[in-house]
């Protein structure tokens, strides 16, 4: 999913490049990147919740309470 905001935005960013000035390319640039890496940042958040839940389902099953 992020992966498609990430081509998204690119690709509008490249679409729009002409028509803009310097200093609005530095700041649409700017916003794609921040969009991307929220996107990542979620998307990264969300796997270790996983990995967290998932080991801890372990630990119940098995009985061990090693970390």
């Amino acid at each position: 999913m992020a992966g498609k905001a990430i081509r998204y935005g690119l690709l509008s960013l490249l679409f729009w490049l002409p028509a803009l000035s310097g200093c609005a390319v530095v700041a649409v640039t700017d916003a794609v990147v921040s969009t991307a890496a929220t996107a990542v940042k979620v998307g990264a958040t969300a796997v270790g919740t996983a990995v967290d839940v998932t080991a801890g389902g372990v630990k119940a099953v098995t009985g061990t309470d090693d970390d």
